[in-house]
């Protein structure tokens, strides 16, 4: 079975927003902390609790939407669910919708709807309805999900984009799932914090680490300031892997950077990002310790400063410095 997409302009005051929070906590040097009771960062429009629906991961990228309706509802021949994505800045949005079959094999009451990995799901954060005749779509409730295919979950080189979706809890308890569309990319994998800088091990799915491969760390609010470089290393055993030192004294001048990979010169820069794995929201998730950033300062002006990595909204990597209190 297959989804059809569908784009539509959504209106601003239809929208919901909320500031970002403040950045958690964020990896460490010994291993990454797991905070069991983080919360989702995306408020979602409060709705009536629906039917539930449990969710199963291939390693394709594909999802699997088990829903079990209550006893004595009809849910007639064109029983559906509906995928909308949250609006972007621009009020656009986008709707995928997904045909629902009874299951056999499974408890009465049961329907199965397939998004395949050959769908593509812009990226962001879609939520999840269901479709029945003569009613006004409802928000489901998340089930049990099986995401053990997503952990270290590994592309195939010969594809020409790669799509990644994790069905997640909403703060209101609602069905969602998380969605990527990126190729090349630049999977972060262990990050070693040590010496006032940061080391960064990875792997390029798309393309090749070239012995002129370089990391730019890029200001978020700072256009006009050209990114910090750093050569990278890429491994004698795997052109595609790849380790990099960054110092964090090179970072002084700004509070928020964004990591990049350009792979060769000439080639476009990739965002550093982790997202192979089955943690829809890894900001509150995984933290890293702070550094003191040492840095040379004139007569009587020793700025405190310290640095962390951190993982954005987006899963993106990134690095934050602040000034602490003398």
């Amino acid at each position: 079975m297959s989804g059809t997409t569908t784009r539509t302009p959504t209106n601003a005051a239809e929208t919901t927003t909320q500031a970002s929070p403040p950045p958690a906590p964020l990896p460490t040097a010994a291993g990454e902390q797991h905070h069991p009771n983080a919360g989702e960062p995306v408020r979602a429009q409060p709705a009536e609790r629906g039917p539930t629906a449990n969710c199963t991961a291939d390693s394709a990228g594909g999802l699997t939407f088990d829903v079990r309706l209550p006893a004595g509802v009809s849910h007639g021949t064109d029983a559906g669910l509906l995928l909308r994505r949250r609006p972007d800045p621009s009020g656009e949005t986008e709707e995928v919708r997904l045909p629902l079959a009874p299951v056999q094999e499974a408890a009465d009451g049961t329907l199965r709807a397939a998004l395949p990995s050959t769908v593509r799901l812009g990226e962001g954060r879609w939520n999840v309805f269901l479709l029945l005749a003569g009613q006004q779509p409802r928000r489901l409730a998340p089930g049990i999900n099986d995401l053990r295919s997503l952990v270290d979950r590994v592309p195939h080189e010969s594809r020409t984009w790669l799509g990644v979706r994790i069905p997640y809890a909403t703060k209101h308890g609602n069905l969602s799932v998380r969605s990527w569309m990126r190729w090349p990319h630049a999977e972060a994998g262990a990050l070693c914090v040590h010496d006032g800088g940061l080391e960064l091990t990875g792997r390029l799915y798309g393309a090749e680490v070239k012995p002129t491969a370089r990391l730019e760390a890029r200001p978020r609010r700072g256009e006009a300031t050209a990114p910090v470089l750093v050569e990278v290393a890429p491994s004698a055993a795997d052109p595609r892997e790849f380790t990099v030192t960054l110092a964090y004294p090179a970072l002084a001048a700004h509070r928020l950077w964004d990591l990049w990979l350009r792979p060769d010169d000439g080639a476009e820069a990739v965002r550093v990002a982790r997202i192979l794995d089955d943690v829809a929201d890894k900001k509150r998730i995984f933290t890293y310790p702070a550094q003191a950033v040492e840095v040379a300062a004139a007569a009587g002006e020793e700025p405190a400063l310290t640095a962390k990595p951190y993982y954005t909204l987006n899963n993106d990597l990134a690095v934050r410095v602040d000034r602490t209190e003398p």
